[in-house]
């Protein structure tokens, strides 16, 4: 039997067209819920009744709690760094910043311990939900290579690592600092990152 799951892991029954202003109302549902109650007591009913919509619906679009939450926080998954081309550093500084900038957000903050677990639970579900960043980490691959033609990066330095360490960084900086990571943050950590610590 075919499934009606697409590769994104969101539901649509057959020959129903996705009606936005019912995706838009069940984002900011779970959004405003997720600020005000926590990922652990977010439920698909409680989005669903505060979205005026049904768990049907929500279920036709996103195929579990995790998948719907980590749209509602990540509403616009990045495609590409918008710094101009050619200065490595300071597409290092633009990653950093951009990072702090999603995770300081209170629905981001409420929904990535829970939404961290599920997703690593679920190797399915991982792999879903990292799609949504293939152009971003595309973008980075391709700045790298320019970078290591032009002679300002090691040919060694592998992309996904240099995402992980930026988003590692920023995510334990929360985690020690709370809400204060602020542009000296940034730029400390971008020099780090650039320029390393060894003399």
């Amino acid at each position: 039997m075919k499934s009606d799951t697409p590769a994104d892991g969101k539901v649509q029954a057959a020959g129903r067209p996705r009606d936005p202003r019912i995706d838009a109302a069940i984002l900011r549902a779970a959004a405003d819920l997720l600020a005000e109650v926590g990922y652990s007591n977010l439920t698909m009913a409680a989005v669903a009744e505060r979205a005026g919509t049904t768990k049907t619906a929500l279920y036709r679009r996103w195929s579990s709690k995790a998948e719907l939450v980590h749209e509602a926080a990540f509403p616009a998954a990045p495609t590409a760094l918008t710094t101009p081309a050619g200065d490595i550093a300071a597409d290092v500084r633009a990653m950093i910043g951009a990072a702090r900038d999603t995770f300081t957000t209170p629905v981001v903050r409420a929904a990535l311990p829970g939404l961290i677990a599920d997703v690593a639970a679920d190797p399915a579900l991982n792999a879903r939900v990292m799609e949504r960043f293939v152009d971003l980490f595309g973008a980075v691959r391709t700045r790298l290579a320019d970078a290591v033609a032009r002679g300002e990066v090691h040919a060694d330095v592998d992309p996904d690592r240099l995402i992980e360490v930026i988003g590692g960084a920023t995510m334990l900086g929360l985690l020690l600092r709370g809400r204060s990571l602020d542009d000296e943050w940034v730029e400390q950590t971008s020099a780090i990152v650039t320029r390393g610590v060894v003399a």
